[in-house]
């Protein structure tokens, strides 16, 4: 579970003319020791933690994907548990999952249980982890822009069949896909090509019971050719919940991922907005 000084993240290259980024933020479970010695719960404690906020084996399934393509997109994979950071929170007053202990720096577990001290600082770890891998993603991004013209951040996830006592949205419909978009960085196109892709896996329903997608901030909001889509997968489709293997699912979903992929790389940006915002 946990070692001295794992990589971060890895950037796996993709084909040349590809602009699909594929980005796996929450499959890891590996906790530096040094960062473990701030939490905490005891060992088995956080064992079962990591059982249940760890979208396992998302990794895997997005490797797959790419080995499934026709053209092979690239990948972008946190390596490292996202109780160490997660890469897709604010990591200030802006975001609303502070409300249950889980910005960018948890303190509080998925049944909100102390999983760091009140009072803890999180900025060594805002400044040792998130930043860079915000600067890494947005280079991923700007690398794609330069040599296709624009860039489709397809996010991996996972979500557990029941809900868990911190999701802030967890009443709603949990269908095997939810497809969580941005109406400015979901162009249309982009969300009927993953409806498709995914028919053969069940339901898929729509930002729920999570919503939104990930972009890097200096592209939010700002820059159309930059597309983008959440998948989030519900777990009992493709493995053993909380924290078992994966099962026979996980080949036909990455099946459809690779189709998603593939009709990515000739999907229609969204349009600009009217003031070329």
């Amino acid at each position: 579970m946990t070692t001295d000084a794992p990589p971060s993240f890895e950037y796996l290259p993709g084909a040349p003319d590809s602009p699909v980024i594929l980005h796996v933020p929450h499959s890891a479970r590996e906790i530096p020791a040094a960062v473990r010695s701030g939490i905490v719960l005891d060992d088995a404690g956080l064992e079962r933690e990591l059982d249940h906020i760890t979208d396992a084996h998302t990794a895997s399934l997005a490797g797959a994907a790419a080995r499934a393509s026709a053209v092979t997109p690239w990948l972008f994979v946190n390596r490292l548990s996202r109780l160490v950071v997660d890469p897709e929170r604010f990591p200030d007053e802006r975001e609303e999952m502070l409300a249950v202990g889980m910005g960018a720096v948890y303190t509080r577990t998925t049944h909100k249980e102390v999983l760091r001290p009140d009072g803890f600082d999180a900025e060594p770890l805002i400044e040792r982890y998130f930043r860079p891998y915000a600067r890494a993603m947005t280079e991923a991004v700007a690398d794609r822009l330069a040599a296709t013209g624009r860039a489709v951040i397809i996010d991996v996830h996972s979500y557990p069949s029941a809900p868990l006592p911190y999701e802030l949205h967890g009443g709603g419909p949990r269908p095997e896909v939810c497809l969580g978009t941005d109406s400015f960085h979901t162009p249309p196109a982009l969300l009927a090509a993953a409806r498709e892709a995914f028919a053969r896996c069940g339901e898929t329903g729509l930002d729920s019971p999570f919503a939104g997608t990930y972009v890097p901030l200096e592209y939010y909001g700002k820059r159309a050719e930059v597309s983008a889509l959440m998948v989030e997968i519900r777990r009992d489709t493709y493995m053993t919940e909380p924290g078992g293997p994966a099962g026979p699912g996980l080949q036909a979903l990455a099946e459809s991922l690779a189709s998603l992929a593939d009709a990515a790389q000739t999907t229609p940006s969204a349009p600009p907005s009217p003031s070329g915002a």
